[in-house]
């Protein structure tokens, strides 16, 4: 798998699952955040899991889903302190760096584009400097829309036009993908293993990079 960068202009790339583990992501919304709200209430972790889960369902895909203001006002706790009390699982997926370095030579416009909500991506730059890589960073709540809607796409186009035609996309979500090849993005890649401890949920009807040091 070889990417032809005499075809690319601009270089779009999702963070969580594709450029940063995602392990860390589903450690907290799985694991970290279940135990401490059955804490707080005096519940079992059963009955945390039990109310919890509903929640992912319906608000999946959703900017709700990725407002940590949104949980922490729903949910009655600092979404934010409970993230930074398991950050040191943030990390870079393999040879992602190395990447987003080859990225930069090849093309001069690399844009990272996230649902991740500002805040998050504000402690992510912290732990790993990865704003260092990219022109712009933009995350879908600036945008009033989740990357899984037509509307990011119109709006990102707004900010600092591109040919979609000529644009490398990456990133590890099928619904977001989808969303990216309906607006006509021309080179579009997903990501094998997301999460470095565990499988992928689906395999993906778009090409799948194992490790990008391929």
């Amino acid at each position: 798998m070889r990417i032809d960068w005499s075809q690319i202009e601009t270089v779009l790339l999702d963070m969580d699952g594709t450029l940063l583990d995602l392990h860390f992501d589903h450690h907290f919304w799985c694991d970290y955040l279940p135990k401490v709200f059955a804490e707080e209430r005096d519940w079992s972790l059963e009955r945390s899991h039990a109310y919890l889960a509903p929640l992912f369902t319906q608000w999946a895909g959703t900017l709700k889903w990725y407002c940590v203001d949104n949980w922490s006002q729903y949910l009655g706790l600092d979404i934010m302190s409970l993230k930074r009390n398991v950050s040191e699982r943030i990390a870079y997926r393999p040879k992602a760096q190395d990447f987003l370095r080859v990225c930069q030579r090849e093309t001069g416009d690399v844009r990272m584009i996230t649902n991740g909500h500002r805040k998050v991506l504000d402690l992510k730059i912290e732990i790993t400097q990865i704003d260092q890589y990219f022109d712009q960073m933009i995350c879908s709540h600036e945008l009033n829309h989740p990357k899984e809607d037509q509307g990011f796409w119109h709006a990102l186009q707004e900010t600092v036009p591109f040919d979609p035609s000529r644009a490398l996309f990456i990133d590890d979500s099928e619904a977001v993908l989808n969303s990216a090849a309906d607006y006509g993005i021309g080179h579009i890649y997903s990501i094998a293993r997301p999460d470095s401890k565990r499988e992928r949920d689906q395999p993906s009807a778009f090409p799948m990079i194992e490790e990008f040091c391929e």
